[in-house]
């Protein structure tokens, strides 16, 4: 969602790089175009002018006139800002001293929110909760229904007493839901309410009644975050007739431009909770100000992503599989396999892969990025016997054809996943054997890793050469032998690297280019 604005951001920041000093020209030129950038991403304009100045306050202050690089400064105070317009930091839920605890969700028609409530309540259940929802939507065709099945996929009870289609009391449901969770002694209820198109009285006057009817904890406010400068109008309303505590961000995955992520806390004053970025019921996360900033930022989102990782691999596997990367045993296609399964459970590669720093710069390649792949992967190595798996050398010719046949694939495909398994096995026991040597994966270089032993390997030679019979040719080939080992063991050549050249007056003006 936020892909234009990052561009547009990191873009501003470049023509900062290689100064040594900023100018207030250079200060001003930077905040017009992140106020240009803000302006095309939908941002509310009272948000925009608050962001601007304070940006232009402290970019013109004395933290950044000391600053040994300065442009990098501008981005911290950029990145601070950002922070503190999304929500500053994360709150959580507010649950109730004496079970149970309460959560309306309301908002208008479309944004998401039986959908979100099962995801809400998969997330509570997860938490170690015992999440209820209420079906008091009644007048939304099959809504209810649609709640049943959401939550029977949350794995999580629906109270719906109720058909709907504009038949029963939404009020009366929600009362009733409310008992049903205290004699059953749910921890947690999660009120769907109705929505509208628009805004209008009705259903004003409605959601006000259940809440006055349920006296709820939290009352969420689900915001279509595609919906723009509309955002601020409907946030408003909702404030005004019937109030909120928290915002959740739904369809944070579509391709809008996001102003409304970055308008309603500045806005409303109310924090963002939650954020809805996918269709399944798993694609629901903690809204975080600070990670959703390095986003934008094109920094990087490294603690979701370890977070995800750790919800869904094994702990005791994963220390098997380092150890068997590491060389205590062969990490075969089987081990391969397992890994690849634990991955997809983390949900969209494209969305794993756009958490790490710098991807902006590859976007069009990630989104080119073909999510079957993986599946065609899968295939492969599930038409391999349990044998091949374990030992990939026994991979003849008719034994390749029939896995490229099995898996609808070519046998051009298999030779490739087979290269590039044993490319990547081999540089990750690389990586495993170099850790705590120095750098990851030194121990293939010069000096580096166990090999070295404090001496420089030999260089690998081109092919192997008899020594020749004939006394003239012998006698230039140890002539040629001669003059490759020598410069190895010459004086001040420790990295065998020849004589040492003479001292060569550094250029200042590439140093500092190096050095910011």
């Amino acid at each position: 969602m936020f892909a234009n604005l990052s561009d547009r951001l990191t873009a501003s920041f470049k023509q900062l790089r290689g100064k040594g000093r900023l100018s207030e020209a250079d200060i001003d030129a930077t905040v017009s175009e992140i106020r240009r950038a803000l302006l095309e991403a939908d941002v509310a304009l009272p948000v925009v002018r608050s962001f601007t100045a304070n940006v232009r306050e402290r970019a013109k202050s004395a933290e950044v006139s000391a600053a040994l690089n300065p442009a990098q400064q501008i981005i911290k105070i950029v990145n601070a800002e950002l922070v503190e317009i999304l929500g500053g930091e994360a709150r959580d839920l507010h649950f109730a001293k004496h079970p149970p605890t309460v959560i309306m969700l309301a908002g208008l028609q479309g944004a998401g929110k039986t959908t979100l409530a099962g995801k809400l309540g998969r997330w509570l259940r997860e938490q170690g909760h015992t999440p209820l929802l209420v079906a008091s939507d009644l007048q939304r065709p099959n809504a209810v229904t649609q709640l049943q099945v959401v939550g029977g996929q949350a794995g999580v009870p629906v109270w719906a007493p109720e058909p709907g289609n504009g038949v029963g009391d939404p009020v009366a449901v929600a009362r009733s839901g409310i008992q049903h969770a205290r004699d059953k002694l749910y921890s947690v209820v999660v009120v769907d309410t109705a929505g509208r198109l628009g805004i209008d009285t009705e259903m004003m006057q409605q959601a006000a009644d259940i809440r006055d009817a349920v006296d709820p904890d939290e009352i969420l406010f689900v915001l279509d975050a595609m919906i723009g400068q509309d955002a601020v109008t409907t946030a408003n309303a909702f404030a005004e007739g019937v109030g909120f505590t928290g915002v959740v961000l739904s369809k944070l995955d579509g391709d809008a431009r996001g102003g409304a992520a970055l308008s309603v806390r500045g806005v409303t004053g109310k924090p963002v909770l939650f954020a809805s970025t996918g269709e399944k019921l798993s694609d629901f996360e903690r809204f975080h100000a600070d990670r959703m900033a390095s986003r934008i930022l094109d920094m990087g989102d490294i603690l979701t992503l370890i977070e995800q990782a750790e919800r869904t691999f094994d702990a005791a596997q994963a220390e098997e599989m380092a150890n068997k990367i590491a060389g205590d045993g062969d990490f075969t296609l089987q081990d391969f396999l397992a890994q690849l399964a634990q991955l997809k459970k983390m949900g969209s590669m494209k969305k794993m892969l756009g958490m790490l720093p710098g991807m902006g710069q590859m976007r069009e390649q990630l989104e080119n990025f073909d999510e079957r792949e993986v599946d065609r992967v899968e295939a492969i190595v599930h038409s391999m016997t349990p044998a091949e798996r374990t030992n990939p050398k026994i991979l003849n010719g008719s034994r390749r054809q029939r896995i490229a046949r099995g898996s609808g694939t070519t046998v051009t495909e298999v030779n490739a996943l087979m290269e590039r398994f044993e490319q990547a096995k081999t540089m990750m026991r690389q990586m495993a054997r170099g850790a705590g040597k120095g750098m990851p994966g030194m121990g293939m270089l010069p000096g580096g890793g166990k090999k070295a032993k404090g001496r420089m390997a030999p260089p690998p030679k081109k092919g192997k050469k008899g020594k020749s019979g004939n006394p003239a040719k012998r006698a230039q080939q140890e002539l040629e032998a001669s003059q490759q080992v020598a410069p190895q063991a010459r004086a001040g050549s420790a990295f065998g690297l020849g004589q040492p050249k003479a001292q060569e007056v550094p250029d200042l003006e590439e140093l500092q280019k190096y050095l910011r």
